[in-house]
């Protein structure tokens, strides 16, 4: 593939991301879409994640002792590879580079990929689902409004969710094979 053709493909797919950024933020125009995205969000920011590994132990005894701890460790590990890539990368905020795009929900970091909210959800939400099939019914819509709400706010790219939910695979997987 010559330089010029991979040069056109990756401008191809920069505009791709921009532009499913932009209509997909074109709908927090909708101030009851914009709560749910916000508040999911909040949940997702690591209040739901943090409860649910300090009641597990409680509320579902060894299985939901040893659920707690695999989520701590997938946690940790997410957390590590988040904070290299986010400085690696240095992707600039959609909001921050596309004028049409309007920022509707609160910053934790200054760079946009991968998404964390979306790593983490679909890390530990993988975690949880494999010790407690059930949790499925509630987890998996729970984390697709995540990944979605955070391009809806103007917070991040399609691909910096993707990213993160490919990532987030991957770690919740690898800690339950490993653990």
């Amino acid at each position: 593939m010559t330089s010029a053709r991979v040069w056109s493909e990756r401008t191809h797919w920069i505009e791709t991301d921009r532009r499913w950024a932009c209509a997909l933020n074109q709908h927090a125009a909708s101030r009851a879409l914009v709560t749910v995205c916000r508040v999911t969000s909040r949940l997702a920011d690591g209040i739901l994640w943090y409860a649910l590994i300090l009641a597990l132990p409680f509320a579902a005894g060894k299985a939901g002792a040893m659920c707690a701890i695999n989520m701590v460790c997938a946690g940790i590990i997410s957390l590590l590879i988040y904070l290299a890539l986010k400085r690696i990368c240095g992707r600039a905020r959609p909001y921050e580079t596309c004028p049409d795009i309007k920022l509707c929900g609160h910053v934790l970091d200054r760079f946009s990929f991968p998404s964390g909210h979306t790593l983490h959800s679909v890390g530990f939400s993988l975690v949880l689902v494999y010790y407690f099939p059930i949790w499925s019914l509630a987890l998996v819509p729970f984390t697709i409004v995540v990944a979605l709400s955070r391009v809806v706010l103007g917070l991040h790219y399609p691909s910096d969710v993707l990213g993160g939910a490919l990532l987030g695979a991957t770690i919740g997987l690898i800690s339950v094979v490993v653990l």
